[in-house]
């Protein structure tokens, strides 16, 4: 299976924030057979090792996220059900948007829209807070309660597909385009002699304050670790100083979340091997993963390598396959040539 089709069945996959069963069990089917020991641990996050059998090695942690942005039943009202959002949702793509309702057999919803005929001046063009938002299932309010019980997640409808020859799009690729990044490195590397031990964290709830991260990299205490997450693309509305061109490779980050050293060795790696990158540079907390991972127990050295997105958050992200291709070359090559140096 080739990256692009490996990213669009991760992404179909359901599995929002606190609720990630579906994608797990897909990821973990994916991930094990490069693994020589795989567990899930009570944060419901994957951890997979790959020992390279040398006493005493050192261990890289590849770190990905498997949660999505999405929603959770909170009540009923004549049939439509209410809703908060897991994750930060922008409110006003949300009318007209097409849901997926998480029940044993998924249900099919649109949230509730007002036609523009009937706003007044003053009201166009204002967005809704979600808590005014109304999810329509087409069922009566008896069938609903009995249906759909407060605490049901809801999804993004629809999954993943191209967009013309060279782009996915669809939901859920904040993160499991990363995910499907891994699990292709790891591919790639079957069978190839390491001078470290390597553990791919999957981990569980990113969307809601990197939870899942702080507990995995507990456990795992690695020495290094390479957070993989997505970073924004640039689109003509955009501000060009705060997002990045897709088809220019890596976005590698740069500042105080991230170990020097680390870094460089992968910058040092992309020159040497003449692969496209770019420089992203975070003064502060990045946001992903990397943040709580390098401080976990008495530290962690990390870096951050990210895949250009556009429409991040939404049912419609959008990646360039090229791109993704070139972080699993990079990633493989300096996992190859990391015992000499670091």
């Amino acid at each position: 299976m080739d990256y692009a089709q490996l990213a669009s069945e991760l992404g179909s996959a359901c599995g929002p924030s606190g609720y990630e069963d579906a994608a797990r069990e897909k990821i973990a089917e994916y991930l094990s057979p490069y693994a020589d020991e795989i567990k899930t641990d009570a944060m419901g996050n994957i951890i997979a090792m790959r020992r390279c059998g040398k006493q005493g090695a050192r261990c890289l942690m590849l770190c990905a996220h498997m949660d999505e942005v999405g929603f959770v039943v909170t009540g009923h009202e004549r049939g439509y059900l209410r809703f908060a959002c897991l994750g930060g949702v922008d409110a006003r793509m949300l009318p007209a948007c097409e849901m997926r309702v998480l029940t044993p057999e998924p249900l099919y919803g649109v949230v509730d829209v007002m036609p523009v005929h009937a706003l007044t001046k003053d009201e166009q063009g204002k967005p809704l807070p979600a808590d005014k938002l109304f999810i329509d299932v087409g069922l009566s309010q008896e069938q609903a309660e009995q249906l759909v019980p407060p605490g049901t997640p809801v999804v993004y409808g629809g999954g993943v597909q191209r967009l013309g020859a060279e782009m996915l799009c669809g939901k859920a690729m904040d993160d499991r385009s990363c995910a499907a990044i891994i699990i292709k490195l790891m591919e790639a590397l079957k069978g190839a002699e390491l001078d470290m031990d390597l553990c791919c964290l999957i981990s569980t709830q990113e969307e809601l304050g990197t939870r899942g991260a702080v507990t995995g990299a507990y456990s795992v205490s690695p020495d290094w670790a390479i957070v993989l997450d997505v970073t924004h693309a640039e689109t003509p509305d955009a501000p060009k100083h705060r997002t990045f061109k897709s088809g220019g490779g890596a976005a590698i980050g740069v500042g105080p979340n991230f170990n020097k050293r680390l870094t460089d060795a992968i910058i040092g790696t992309a020159k040497e091997c003449g692969l496209e990158y770019q420089l992203e540079v975070i003064s502060g907390n990045s946001g992903t993963d990397a943040w709580p991972i390098q401080v976990s127990r008495s530290g962690v050295a990390a870096a951050l390598v990210s895949l250009p997105l556009k429409y991040m958050h939404s049912p419609v992200e959008t990646l360039k396959i090229s791109d993704a291709e070139n972080i699993i070359e990079l990633l493989t090559k300096f996992i190859l040539r990391a015992g000499e140096v670091l």
